[in-house]
């Protein structure tokens, strides 16, 4: 048997080499060995330019949270931990290929939520979802945080729909700073879903075949769009912005009450309005402007205006201590699910008396699940069980809904 020998030779130690090393082992042994190491101080600037300094706020969501973000924001991961006591924050890469994601926080100034989004039977998923924690801090005395929820139904493609998720959060605190807190939030979503509009027209002009997923030439471009709903949930008020036919209802003891009204073809002001622009609305598989498009507002589609304007329709609703929740979601759901019955299944999973809901719907469409993300067991529950009963209805468009709980007066 081969005699080991063991031990850490000083690079000052110029004493002979064991007798049972052979040279080749020494050279190989003296490539190995530790050597100190110095942990010097970045300086403050670098050729010449500041280095910037990473900052930590001290507010804090309540639980897990998935929000689309910057490329830069895509590099770090949040991880908040021990509640109660100082957080503990873990800065990792993120691992996951999916384009949300990342700021995991905690703290009770947040509301919680849930939201489950599918593609269901449709052949792509043109859906898409934002949700930002804290997006606005107001500088008045006692007027909180300010929370974005938002849902956004594409149709012909779905870069406007991902166009919206990305930027129209941020027009919309741009409006709000610029207004210096004057409470006008119909001006405010006004002038940032305009905003918005122009920057995905102007988009469209550079999208090719390359860059874009519909694979469309760039004239073609202008026959995709997308409907939005948002919500912004401040300590005492609920503000909903309405373009197109997704919805959002709050539930009051226990009853829905509508906060959105879908913008159809067919009903009476809108259609007074199509009309008196020169337009028309065929009825083809349902009310359609100029035979075509099943919803009389959105974002984009170029080629019908003037007869689809970009322009929402904004309801403010006080907050009460009866409130139970607010729920988002594409027409998806509401095709095949009454307010009230959505109503009824988010009580009951937010009371805990529905039963664990799987991330992953029974009996699911070969493109299942697009995403689950939850910071509540129940508002996650809520979600995905109205979900699978949007799917179980047969519906045949893709699903997405958000539940924010309410209870905590947040």
């Amino acid at each position: 048997m081969a005699e080991v020998c063991r031990g850490v030779v000083p690079e000052t130690d110029s004493s002979p080499s064991p007798p049972c090393e052979s040279h080749s082992r020494v050279a190989r042994r003296r490539r190995m060995e530790l050597r100190k190491v110095k942990f010097v101080t970045p300086p403050e600037t670098e050729n010449g330019i500041k280095r910037p300094k990473l900052r930590i706020y001290s507010r804090f969501c309540d639980n897990a949270v998935e929000n689309s973000c910057s490329d830069e924001e895509n590099q770090l991961r949040l991880l908040v931990t021990n509640k109660g006591s100082p957080p503990t924050i873990i800065v990792a890469p993120i691992l996951s290929p999916l384009n949300c994601t990342s700021l995991l926080v905690q703290s009770v100034a947040c509301p919680k939520f849930g939201f489950a989004s599918v593609c269901g039977r449709r052949r792509d998923m043109e859906d898409a979802v934002a949700i930002h924690p804290s997006f606005l801090q107001m500088e008045q005395e006692n007027s909180g945080d300010l929370h974005y929820f938002g849902v956004y139904d594409g149709h012909g493609c779905s870069h406007v729909a991902t166009k919206c998720k990305e930027r129209l959060h941020e027009l919309v605190k741009e409006e709000l700073e610029n207004n210096e807190g004057n409470d006008e939030w119909e001006l405010a979503m006004d002038r940032s879903f305009h905003r918005m509009e122009k920057e995905v027209i102007a988009w469209n002009k550079t999208v090719t075949r390359a860059t874009c997923r519909c694979e469309m030439q760039t004239p073609e471009c202008d026959a995709v769009g997308s409907t939005a709903v948002v919500a912004v949930v401040t300590p005492d008020k609920i503000i909903v912005a309405n373009c197109g036919d997704s919805r959002a209802i709050l539930c009051r003891n226990g009853k829905a009450i509508p906060l959105s009204n879908d913008q159809k073809p067919d009903r009476p002001d809108e259609l007074n309005r199509i009309q008196e622009a020169g337009g028309r609305v065929i009825y083809w598989d349902g009310p359609r402007v100029s035979g075509v498009l099943a919803m009389s507002r959105a974002i984009g589609d170029n080629y019908l205006k003037p007869y689809v304007i970009c322009e929402p329709e904004v309801t403010i609703t006080d907050r009460t201590a009866e409130d139970d929740c607010l729920i988002l979601a594409s027409d998806g759901l509401w095709d095949v699910v009454s307010n009230d019955t959505a109503c009824g299944v988010a009580g009951m999973c937010l009371k805990g008396k529905a039963p664990p809901v799987s991330s992953a719907p029974a009996s699911m469409p070969e493109n299942g699940p697009v995403g689950v993300v939850n910071s509540d067991q129940g508002c996650s529950d809520a979600s995905m069980l109205l979900t699978k009963l949007a799917l179980a209805r047969r519906s045949s468009d893709n699903v997405s809904v958000v539940v924010v709980d309410l209870r905590n007066n947040t």
